[in-house]
């Protein structure tokens, strides 16, 4: 189980056809999860999800007495390094236990995920949002994949599932209040490739958000999309990546207007934001990793999977524009080899991107 595997998978998914065959059969173009590479990547959150340290709390301290361990801070989500990563950790359990019944270990995961998203557990999460010196803790990427969590569960319609939901339920409503206080407070977006990129952050929430309905929140984060990003123009995508991006703020703004715009005006939209989107020689290179031991240079893994989930969204909304699963595909190849790799500061939050990209057509 190394490189070679996650190689071998990747070479039997699709390959890249011709621009005019891809406009016809566009969301077969894409790599998409097999059940191996499931049963694989499914090993790491099961490995880390109850590994207390290292750890990375983020927490504010307002006195002696908020010196906890991490798994009396945060009972349910204490292992994978920090919060976000168990969150999303749990996230990915979800949707390989939903795409693959026959998935490998199916009980163990069970299990974890009952023990870890009990009702008791969910309260103790709860009560460290209340503090009031942690109003901002994870916001809003850590919020952003708990609502991802939400979602997935809620469109999951088994008797697991529903217990699972409601245990989540008072912690997912207090983040969509959240969202909902706070975003027409932002007066301007934070426009970087990292946690706090604000375009990311309402990407998960609007999917949430229609998932479960939630008109409230829907229109909020649709009123901010609109006021941060309808003028902009000509994203200079050439300047990136930053050193430490794990996400692409162009193409991250893409992904959430292709959301909340309808089709005809997105398009137009598109056009004068990145143009050169639309030219079937457009070329776009993976961000190069020279440390995977570093927790930060690691990134450029993940920005190359959450460029390839952009991409694959842009090439599926919108004719003319099949040439970017080739694009896609490449970003995929580059980092998916490195997703298991040994090295914790990758391992632990990888895989969930991984999951994330592979599953955007299934």
């Amino acid at each position: 189980m190394n490189k070679l595997f996650l190689l071998g998978c990747i070479l039997c998914l699709t390959a890249c056809t011709s621009n005019s065959k891809m406009k016809d059969n566009a969301s077969e173009n894409a790599l998409k999860l097999t059940l191996a590479q499931a049963n694989h990547l499914a090993q790491l959150p099961l490995k880390c999800m109850e590994q207390e340290y290292p750890n990375k709390l983020s927490q504010t301290l307002s006195s002696d007495a908020d010196l906890e361990s991490p798994k009396v801070l945060h009972p349910a989500f204490y292992g994978c390094f920090d919060w976000h990563s168990a969150v999303h950790g749990h996230w990915m359990l979800v949707k390989l236990l939903k795409l693959y019944p026959e998935l490998e270990n199916t009980e163990l995961i069970i299990k974890q995920l009952q023990d870890h998203l009990s009702a008791e557990n969910i309260q103790g999460e709860l009560a460290y949002f209340q503090r009031s010196s942690e109003k901002s803790f994870e916001r809003t990427y850590g919020w952003a994949w708990l609502l991802k969590l939400a979602e997935e569960l809620h469109t999951w319609e088994t008797p697991l599932a529903q217990e699972l939901e409601a245990n989540l339920q008072p912690l997912t409503d207090l983040i969509a209040h959240k969202y909902i206080d706070f975003l027409p407070r932002l007066q301007y977006p934070v426009r970087v490739g990292t946690h706090t990129n604000t375009a990311f952050g309402l990407t998960l929430a609007w999917d949430y958000a229609l998932a479960v309905g939630n008109d409230d929140l829907l229109h909020v984060i649709e009123d901010r999309a609109r006021s941060f990003y309808s003028d902009d123009k000509g994203c200079p995508i050439g300047w990136e990546p930053g050193g430490i991006d794990f996400l692409s703020p162009c193409l991250e703004e893409v992904d959430l207007m292709r959301r909340v715009l309808p089709k005809e005006e997105f398009s137009q939209w598109l056009g004068a934001f990145m143009p050169q989107l639309a030219n079937p020689d457009f070329k776009l290179e993976p961000g190069k990793v020279v440390d995977a031991s570093d927790g930060h240079l690691v990134h450029l893994y993940g920005l190359n999977l959450s460029r390839a989930w952009c991409l694959y969204g842009i090439a599926k909304s919108l004719d003319n524009y099949g040439h970017l699963f080739a694009i896609a595909n490449k970003h995929m190849k580059y980092s998916l080899p490195h997703v298991v790799n040994g090295e914790y500061m990758g391992e632990h939050w990888l895989a969930s991107f991984a999951i994330y990209a592979l599953t955007e057509n299934q």
